[in-house]
């Protein structure tokens, strides 16, 4: 049984660091996708740092430890599992909604998203069938759930798309309310 115990915690290094690293991954892309160079540099320099050594291990003894390439890759899905759960936890940065809601409901829409606090702009657009509004609205990422909740609950049918907003500036966003 003593003899098994290295090669079980060599997997266990290698699979547990490559969580580490991969989850460092995806939260160093994300930085850098918000213009925050510096936190991406330094999480960048510990990600390497990490995967230089879970590298190391699989490669001591070569390649034929199929052991060791199976918990390099299960390290590989699972941080990158996890670095999205991560990323979604956080909820950094802002998005905006298009909403292309029926005519008749173009004032509720914007009455319910002006009373949640959120800043809606109404723009007159021409689409297949004629006239259209369409409704941007600006949010955090935290507040997505809540937005999509009021379309879902207004008119779960209405056409709607999610984007990534890199640079805001300006803009109105629900205050936190007093406690």
């Amino acid at each position: 049984m003593e003899v098994w115990l290295p090669i079980v915690y060599g997997y266990l290094f290698i699979f547990f660091a490559r969580v580490i690293d991969m989850s460092l991954d995806v939260l160093r892309i994300l930085m850098l996708m918000r213009d925050r160079r510096l936190s991406a540099a330094i999480i960048g320099f510990f990600e390497v740092s990490v995967f230089v050594l879970a590298l190391n291990e699989v490669l001591k003894g070569g390649l034929n430890d199929p052991g060791k390439i199976i918990a390099y890759a299960g390290g590989f899905a699972t941080g990158n599992y996890i670095g999205s759960l991560i990323e979604e936890r956080l909820a950094m940065g802002y998005l905006s909604i298009q909403i292309f809601p029926p005519l008749n409901l173009v004032n509720h829409f914007t009455e319910l998203f002006r009373n949640e606090g959120f800043g809606v702009t109404c723009v007159t657009g021409c689409g297949r069938d004629g006239e259209r509004m369409i409704l941007f609205v600006l949010i955090k990422r935290k507040d997505l759930k809540k937005a999509l909740n009021i379309i879902n609950n207004t008119c779960p049918e209405a056409f709607f798309n999610v984007s990534d907003a890199k640079r805001i500036q300006g803009g109105i966003f629900p205050v936190k309310k007093g406690k």
